[in-house]
């Protein structure tokens, strides 16, 4: 199955305390890297976050995002320095006294120093929570996966596509590469009319024409060519990640290619190898979004 490297999932899961989101985004890249981000408290179980994708994903570049909501996600202390508190319970009377203040001291008046006290928020993280985070993973990978799943396929209609086209270029200059010969021939014996005053030298002639006729030949080419499109399709069909099969034989389709047009000694030869190659870059663009 053709696997797209692009693709977007997201999962949601929650208890009484927790409401986990997660998000996760693919796009290509030549090998797997994963790059998490997530509260600190959830830390411990990135591994099991990334053994989890990698059941969903062979390759491509992953963003994962994971958010965390709820009552439950931080604990919250008061804390009071007292022995500050007293000092400046002190101080305050001390200056109502000198000052000859009349107002007293009150609760209000300490509660506006923050010194004195805050509130310390701690996060929470517990097997329940932990629990959460894998469903809610599990839940965006399927998801991503079948939209990976749907545009690998539209990828794969483009490249049958491709290749028919591909197929037909090649057909055509394989009617023409025998021709390229007879056209070569009746050059080469009418330059050796025109120096020879008449007197035509079959021999030469012969060898001449047997020396270009191997030159020139693409048999060879063409069905190496054949070969690699017969394995490309061939490939397409497999359940594995073919993204680097496919494109080592887009290489090798393109090392033919290129062979042919430096044997072509014909126009028309010489036009199809360019849309040969034309066709074999589209090939290749769509290749790289492949797993």
């Amino acid at each position: 199955m053709v696997m797209s490297m692009t693709g977007f999932g997201r999962g949601r899961a929650e208890s009484e305390l927790f409401i986990v989101n997660v998000e996760v985004k693919t796009v290509n890249h030549r090998f797997c890297e994963m790059n998490i981000r997530m509260p600190r408290q959830l830390l411990q179980i990135e591994d099991k976050i990334k053994k989890t994708l990698n059941q969903y994903i062979r390759r491509g570049r992953v963003e994962v995002y994971v958010s965390l909501e709820g009552e439950g996600a931080v604990t919250r202390k008061l804390h009071v320095d007292w022995s500050l508190v007293e000092q400046y319970y002190q101080f305050m009377n001390q200056a109502r006294e000198k000052y000859r203040i009349e107002e007293p001291v009150s609760l209000r008046d300490l509660l506006s120093y923050s010194e004195l006290i805050h509130i310390e928020e701690s996060e929470v993280g517990n097997e329940e929570l932990n629990q959460l985070v894998l469903d809610a993973t599990i839940q965006a990978a399927i998801l991503l996966k079948r939209m990976r799943q749907a545009e690998g396929e539209e990828i794969k209609k483009d490249l049958l596509v491709i290749i028919s086209q591909i197929e037909l270029n090649l057909t055509e200059l394989e009617s023409q590469a025998p021709q390229v010969v007879d056209i070569f021939k009746e050059r080469l014996m009418k330059r050796m009319l025109e120096f020879t005053n008449g007197q035509l030298d079959e021999t030469r002639l012969l060898t001449e024409a047997a020396v270009f006729s191997e030159k020139a030949d693409i048999n060879e080419e063409v069905t190496r060519l054949k070969s690699h499109i017969g394995q490309f399709i061939q490939t397409l069909a497999s359940e594995e990640p073919i993204g680097r099969k496919l494109d080592f034989l887009v290489q090798e389709m393109n090392r033919e290619a290129n062979t042919i047009g430096s044997k072509a000694n014909d126009s028309t030869i010489a036009k199809k190898v360019v849309d040969i190659k034309s066709l074999l870059e589209k090939l290749k663009e769509q290749v790289q979004n492949i797993e």
